[in-house]
Parts: C-alpha cells; sequence; structure tokens
C-alpha cells in the first residue's frame, strides 16, 4: 500500500534529524534525500514553523564543542555539537528574530549582515563550567570559525557574540524574516530556516 503524504513527511523529519549529527560535508547534511517527492518535501518542511520565538528551558549545561550549517532543499540550516557524554540529555535554547544582536553582559551592538537578524541562545557554554577550559574557539563579533554561509540561499551572515552565564548567543544573518524550526537530536541542537515561505505555516 502507498504510504500516505503524512506518513512520507513524518520520515522525511525524522531523516531531517538524523543528517543533523553527520559532519557538514557530507551529502546528507548539505542535500535533501533525491528520492523524496516534491509533494512529500513540501509537506514536511511545512510542519512546526512559523516565525516567532521557540524555546525549550530545560538543560544539562554541557560544554559547546561545534558549529556548523548545511543546505537543504527548502532550509538552510545551523547544528550546534555539544560535548558528549553522549547522554541525549536536554540542551536548553532560546531562538527569536530581533532588531539588533546585543551582546549580553555588556549589552553592546553587534552587527550581523542580512534583511534580519535571527538570535540563537544555546545554554551550552563555549568552556567547561568546571575547569574553565576553552572548547569552542569563537572570537566575540566575529563569524563563526570554520563557518562559510556565501552561496547560502537563506543565510547570509554568522557573528559569535560570546558565552555568559552558561548560554553560547550567536547571530545569524538571513536573507528576510522567515520561517525557522528548532529541535534537539542527540547531543545536537538544530535551526533550520526556510528559504522563503510558500508551503510553511
Amino acid at each position: 500500500m502507498r504510504r500516505s503524504i503524512v506518513q512520507r513527511a513524518a520520515l522525511l523529519l525524522a531523516g531531517a534529524g538524523l543528517a543533523a549529527t553527520l559532519p557538514a560535508g557530507t551529502a546528507a547534511a548539505g542535500t535533501a534525500p533525491v528520492t523524496a517527492s516534491a509533494a512529500a518535501r513540501a509537506e514536511a518542511c511545512a510542519a512546526g514553523w512559523g516565525s516567532l520565538p521557540k524555546a525549550s528551558t530545560t538543560t544539562d549545561y554541557r560544554p559547546l564543542r561545534d558549529v556548523r550549517t548545511g543546505r537543504h532543499a527548502c532550509y538552510d540550516r545551523i547544528v550546534f555539537d555539544v560535548l558528549g557524554p553522549h547522554t541525549g540529555g536536554p540542551i536548553g535554547y532560546h531562538v527569536r528574530y530581533v532588531d539588533a544582536l546585543r551582546q549580553d553582559g555588556s549589552g553592546d551592538v553587534i552587527p550581523v549582515g542580512g534583511g534580519a537578524v535571527l538570535e540563537v541562545r544555546v545554554a551550552a557554554p563555549g568552556y567547561d563550567p568546571a575547569t574553565g577550559r576553552p572548547t569552542y574557539d569563537g572570537k566575540v563579533k566575529e563569524p563563526l570559525p570554520g563557518v562559510d554561509v556565501s552561496g547560502y540561499r537563506t543565510f547570509r551572515d554568522t557573528r559569535f557574540a560570546g558565552s555568559f552565564e552558561g548560554d553560547t548567543q550567536v547571530g545569524l544573518g538571513v536573507r528576510a524574516r522567515l520561517p525557522f524550526r528548532v529541535f534537539q537530536s542527540g547531543d545536537h541542537v538544530v535551526v533550520d530556516v526556510a528559504h522563503d515561505w510558500r508551503g510553511f505555516h
């Protein structure tokens, strides 16, 4: 029996979560499965999106290891990798559109390129809370190390705002105020921003 559109969409969403755990340079992280039909992709991309703030407050406060990006059929993706042990414990986050990226603590404005700015806060500091040893090499006001979003359909810029009181703050410059979703997959927080509003709700 042929699967319904809803069943196929659920499978695609599950696959998107698994792809988030792969290195950004692999085909699965950079592209959508070529076997998925256009209708199924559109249905999968329509679920759980919007431009309102999204948050999860429960967290284990484990250190941030890396931040990476990838391109998909209907969205661009940024992934925050948190250090193990790989328990899959909760990772808190708060993601929202802001008029300007203001650094925690100082309140200084950090310029971010693009038509809109998505502020991403992940409850994973760029250092080991127990020792103070740095675990992520981000520099305040600079683009994220190792991340190049040139050629992306939605992403325009990234800026590291710092780690303050257990949170890492990043500014993501996007083409416009577009729908996005946020979810946790294992030891990763994933933020997807759509290429446009068509088919999203």
